[in-house]
């Protein structure tokens, strides 16, 4: 058994190169081998949001706090607000983030394949963000 309390694991702040605005990243868990799950609270400033992604397993995102903002390639903008929870299939390109007036947090679960759970693309445009 493993018990992580808050405090155990600091705060960071989301790269430039996969995020746009400011954006904080708190790890929450993270499994040992053999399991393959991670999960972080993720904070999005208005208007801050993530680049073009894919997870080789899929994510899952849980939203706790504020109003936001999810599109996979090819559909529409969805609003999301506390409670929602997205779930988006191994390899669909998607991005997500805050409104553009109203912070917004969320609970990201994804598993790594092949020690990787993400693959980074290029940033969200303005004019894509706004729709």
């Amino acid at each position: 058994m493993k018990i992580t309390r808050p405090g155990d694991t600091p705060s960071g702040k989301g790269p430039e190169e996969y995020f746009t605005g400011t954006v904080r990243l708190d790890p929450l868990f993270k499994a040992e081998d053999p399991g393959r799950v991670a999960g972080a609270s993720v904070t999005f400033e208005p208007g801050a949001r993530t680049a073009w992604h894919t997870h080789p397993a899929g994510q899952t995102l849980i939203v706790t706090a504020g109003f936001g903002r999810v599109q996979r390639e090819g559909g529409p903008i969805e609003e999301i607000r506390p409670g929602d929870i997205v779930w988006f299939p191994a390899g669909e390109k998607h991005w997500h983030g805050a409104s553009p007036k109203t912070a917004m947090t969320h609970i990201a679960i994804q598993e790594a394949i092949d020690g990787s759970p993400v693959t980074w693309m290029e940033k969200v445009t303005d004019e894509q963000y706004q729709g």
